[in-house]
């Protein structure tokens, strides 16, 4: 009989690590039910005392997921990890995960404190989280540079304790797969009860080696990989979760494991982060990549029509990839719309959301010849925002850019149910258009990125726009699909504008009481 493995999605914290990243509370707990439908195990939910706002949102996701366990990070001090444990009440499944550095440069240099120290919080820090929940895991921070001996102390300690998890984190991507491999190897042999507990690893991309590392340990013993969807997070980011589960299922004979994970749902949970974060999927991204299941050479076309296997380890509907790209058209009812997003693994929250879902699609429909899967995706990445926080909305755009002539444009906005209009000029079209959207609001935003890509081929494709924005240290990113890129444009730099708007009410709000 096979083992579990444990797949621990830490997309929600360690992903949004990554620079502008950051998520809406409602953004979060979109993305919570995408990882509770493709039944990841356990959802590192946040770091509730990083801000009221992560505490909210760690909360509000423990109340809405009931078929995975909700995490919260905490620091191994006290009030982390009461703030941890109050996130966490409402979850049907709820674990804290604590940590301290052990490394000696970490040691010396940040924490200023003695292996001793270090040793005893820990352990107390065991005693705290034992006050909320049972399920406790320990992290040692920097355990690829730490000292073995020093581990194997700690490690005793903890499980000694109370812990149930014991994570092994490679936090700097300093490590090599042989040598990480053989530090868990050690550790599962020399420390005492280490047979009471599931061993877990972390790892990071620094040197490229995320996943390498992490299915070393796992043949090593570990039995709990923490891992990210497109392997997003800090720096080089984390080991990508669609690589991790498919390597296991794609070579039973050297992982004798099996994941709960439903396949089916990685392509839509790579889609719904890429859309939310603004971070697109590189084509040739492993597993999850446009160009992951597509072959441009004869000699592979010739062999895969004659048989699949012959150039493909996997099939591409089994990781969500779908084979009839054109599902829809104009003609389409409002049934056969809902069931293809059911069908895509799109739920919207409410019939208002999937009113305005499908008035977006039968209006793109009259537009565009051929409606595909990534149109749809494209269609609802805007319910992010909804219509009760749309405080700025466009009305009407012109644009008029001739040869030898500075772009001009007009538009006409919605801000807060009035009617205002502005007119700019600029370096281009879109210059244009968000200059004079911003002699209308006077945001005081600092544009950060702006990233346009389209979303399927052909001169009528949509192009998907990723705006992200900062002012007084918020960044939000906002996402505008149309077949007009101008109008694209538009609708995402308004969609950043109002989650900036939004979370910054929220702020004010929070000052008052």
């Amino acid at each position: 009989m096979k083992q579990h493995l444990v797949i621990f999605d830490t997309t929600l914290r360690d992903g949004e690590q990554s620079p502008g990243a950051s998520m809406t509370r409602e953004e979060k707990i979109r993305v919570a039910r995408q990882l509770e439908k493709m039944r990841v195990d356990v959802i590192e939910a946040g770091f509730a005392a990083a801000s009221p706002g992560d505490f909210e949102s760690i909360q509000a996701i423990a109340q809405a997921i009931k078929d995975s366990t909700i995490c919260s990070l905490a620091r191994a001090n006290e009030n982390d990890i009461n703030r941890a444990g109050e996130a966490i009440k409402p979850a049907k499944s709820g674990r804290i995960h604590t940590f301290i550095a052990t490394s000696p440069i970490h040691m010396e240099k940040k924490l200023r404190m003695s292996p001793d120290q270090v040793v005893e919080q820990a352990v107390k820090s065991i005693g705290w989280a034992r006050q909320y929940t049972d399920d406790i895991e320990f992290s040692a921070e920097d355990a690829g540079r730490s000292e073995i001996d020093f581990l194997c102390r700690i490690f005793e300690a903890v499980i000694k304790a109370g812990a149930r998890t014991i994570n092994v984190p490679d936090t700097v991507g300093y490590a090599i797969p042989f040598q990480y491999a053989e530090t868990m190897r050690q550790l599962i042999e020399r420390v005492p009860n280490s047979d009471k507990v599931i061993w877990s690893v972390h790892c990071h991309n620094d040197l490229g080696l995320a996943v390498s590392n992490s299915l070393a340990a796992v043949l090593a013993g570990a039995r709990q990989v923490e891992c990210t969807i497109n392997g997003l997070g800090e720096r080089a980011g984390n080991a990508a979760l669609e690589e991790i589960v498919m390597a296991v299922r794609t070579r039973p004979d050297v992982f004798e494991l099996e994941t709960r994970i439903d396949t089916t749902q990685i392509v839509p949970a790579s889609k719904l982060i890429s859309q939310i974060t603004g971070y697109p999927v590189q084509p040739n991204k492993a597993v999850v990549g446009a160009n992951a299941f597509a072959h441009e050479s004869g000699i592979h076309q010739d062999g895969v029509l004659k048989h699949r296997e012959t150039y493909e380890i996997m099939r591409a509907q089994d990781v969500g990839w779908s084979q009839n790209k054109l599902v829809l058209g104009k003609h389409s009812g409002r049934n056969a719309f809902k069931s293809r997003l059911q069908e895509l693994g799109i739920e919207l929250e409410s019939d208002e959301a999937v009113n305005a879902a499908f008035a977006r699609f039968k209006e793109l429909a009259d537009r565009k010849h051929e409606i595909f899967d990534e149109d749809l995706h494209a269609l609802v990445s805007d319910e992010v925002v909804t219509p009760d926080q749309e405080h700025y909305k466009l009305l009407y755009s012109h644009v008029c850019s001739e040869t030898g002539e500075m772009p001009h444009a007009k538009v006409i906005l919605s801000v807060g149910g009035v009617e205002q209009k502005g007119e700019a000029g600029g370096g281009g079209p879109v210059d244009a258009t968000f200059k004079a959207i911003e002699s209308i609001v006077n945001s005081g935003a600092e544009l950060m990125l702006y990233s346009v890509n389209a979303i399927t081929t052909g001169t009528d494709a949509q192009g998907e726009v990723t705006t992200r924005l900062t002012k007084a240290d918020r960044v939000v990113n906002g996402n505008g699909a149309d077949t007009d890129i101008v109008i694209a444009s538009a609708r995402s730099y308004l969609n950043a504008l109002n989650k900036l708007h939004c979370s910054l009410d929220k702020v004010k709000a929070q000052g008052d009481v």
